[in-house]
Order: C-alpha cells, then structure tokens, then sequence
C-alpha cells in the first residue's frame, strides 16, 4: 500500500537532519558507528523502522546502545524521525535507504542485533526474492552481524513466518524463541508493540516471532 505524502514533507525532513544520515546510491559514503556513537560500544539496526514505535521504545530501554532505523519510504521516516526528536533522545539516527545498500555503508560484524519487524510480505510467489527473509537477504545479513550476534523477526503473516523458518534453516542460521502467538506466550512482557502489531492484533491476528543466529566458528 502506498504511503500518503506528507504535509510539508522536505521541511519536516530537514528539520531532522541532524538524525537523519545523508545518502546518495550512486556514491555511497561508509559511515563509522563509533563516530556516530561516541562512547558507545554496541549497535543495533531496525530494518523497516515504520512510525518508529519500536525503535523509540528500544533505544529509551538501552540508552548505552547507539540504533539505525532504516526505511526506504521517506514519508513514512519522518514521522519516526519526529518522535525521536521530540524525545531527545541522541542514541538513534535515521537512514532512507534500501537494505541491499547497507553492506556498502556498515563495517562489517557491526550489529548485534538486527531487528526484523512486519516487513512487506511480498505476497505473490515471484516476488520471493524481494523479502527480506529470503536466503539471499540473509546471506547479506551475516556480514552485518557480530558474533554471536542475533535477527529478531516478527510478523502477522503466518505465509510469511512459514517461509521465513525454512529460508533461516537454508541461509546456516540456528533458529530458537520461536512462537506463532507471541502476546500469549512468554516473550510478551518484553515485547515493544508497533502501531502496526497494536492495529492487526486487536483485530484478532496472531503476532508470529523468532530469534536467529549463526554457528560458532570452527
């Protein structure tokens, strides 16, 4: 579904700038977490930020954490932008991009975490390499990741999920937390609600979850 433009969008986004890391796809510039961060020593990335309800509530939770929130609709980034801003908090900044780019612009092994949260479903069967959870995205994914470092995926889509748990297995991730019904299950007292997972699951969806991680090297 198409995002509704935004009233006095470019303004609105240069107001952020400060949050918000330039970026150009024809000459994409590497950027230092430990610049960015200074003092902080643990980063973490939320791919497809949405409105930034999760990524406000992770950040104020672990404020020692410098966080990317990443999204390729920039419609959608300014209002998760805003919210951050207007908390002040100075542990998060914003990037307009899509995830293929993000090996280009991270060092390697950065991210101790990688947030996966109701991504596009891509829905037809032609379009599986355009999800997030497909191998080949995944494969992309182990660069970026620490050691012992972890995916975190949550979704509505029980397709999706199923497909997801097979694409993990496939890409040599070691799957574990796994549930179908995440607000009934253990992991809900931890769990940060998005304005898309409040909206589906008072309609009567079941939240699926999982956590991934790689193997110890030999």
């Amino acid at each position: 579904m198409r995002s509704r433009k935004r009233k006095n969008g470019e303004a609105r986004m240069e107001a952020c700038g400060e949050i918000i890391l330039p970026f150009d796809k024809e000459n994409i510039t590497p950027v230092s977490l430990t610049e960015l961060f200074p003092g902080k020593k643990s980063f973490r990335i939320e791919i497809g930020c949405g409105k930034g309800a999760f990524i406000s509530g992770i950040a104020e939770r672990n404020p020692d954490v410098g966080f990317i929130a990443v999204e390729k609709i920039a419609d959608v980034l300014i209002v998760a932008a805003e919210k951050i801003k207007n908390s002040e908090m100075d542990n998060v900044r914003f990037l307009c991009c899509d995830a293929v780019n993000l090996e280009a612009i991270f060092p390697a092994n950065c991210f101790e975490r990688i947030y996966l949260n109701f991504s596009d479903p891509w829905p037809k069967a032609r379009h599986a390499k355009r999800r997030l959870t497909y191998h080949e995205m995944l494969n992309r994914f182990q660069n970026l990741l620490s050691e012992k470092g972890k995916i975190e995926f949550k979704t509505d889509n029980r397709d999706l999920f199923d497909f997801s748990l097979e694409e993990f297995k496939e890409a040599g991730y070691i799957l574990e937390n796994v549930t179908f019904d995440l607000h009934a299950s253990e992991w809900a007292k931890d769990n940060i609600v998005t304005e898309y997972e409040a909206n589906f699951s008072a309609k009567g969806f079941k939240i699926n979850r999982l956590e991934a991680y790689l193997p110890e090297k030999a």
